[in-house]
């Protein structure tokens, strides 16, 4: 009879793949600009790019709004709820809320973050809030 395991090499191997954790565990002590430490993020995440996002998964990337008067997060990290022709719907973590993201004002891929480095992510403080002149 096979060794059950109940899961818990399962568990073991989703915190050996937390890329934030191995390799940003010291971020918040190296710098607290949050554009270096988007750059470091997204160097981390750079094997896992998508263009568009799949409902149900995590992402971050760079959202450069233009709607005048706007609010909004150029790093956002969202779930993803809603696919649409213009664009997605997302839960953004750093502003807990529903946002809406259009495709034109993406500026580049979506960098896709696992669920076990959710809480890593939350932990650096890379949000980076901005309001879009009238």
């Amino acid at each position: 009879m096979e060794d059950e395991d109940f899961g818990l090499d399962g568990e073991k191997q989703q915190q050996e793949d937390n890329r934030i954790r191995e390799y940003l565990s010291d971020l918040n002590n190296r710098t607290n600009d949050q554009e270096e430490m988007m750059l470091e993020i997204m160097q981390v995440l750079n094997q896992t790019v998508t263009p568009v996002p799949d409902v149900g998964n995590f992402y971050t990337f760079v959202y450069n709004a233009k709607t005048p008067g706007e609010e909004y997060d150029q790093h956002p990290l969202i779930a993803c709820v809603e696919l649409f022709g213009w664009g997605f719907r997302g839960l953004n973590f750093h502003w807990r809320r529903y946002r809406n993201y259009t495709w034109n004002e993406l500026a580049g891929q979506l960098y896709i973050v696992q669920r076990n480095e959710l809480d890593d992510l939350l932990a650096i403080p890379y949000a980076k809030f901005l309001r879009v002149p009238s």
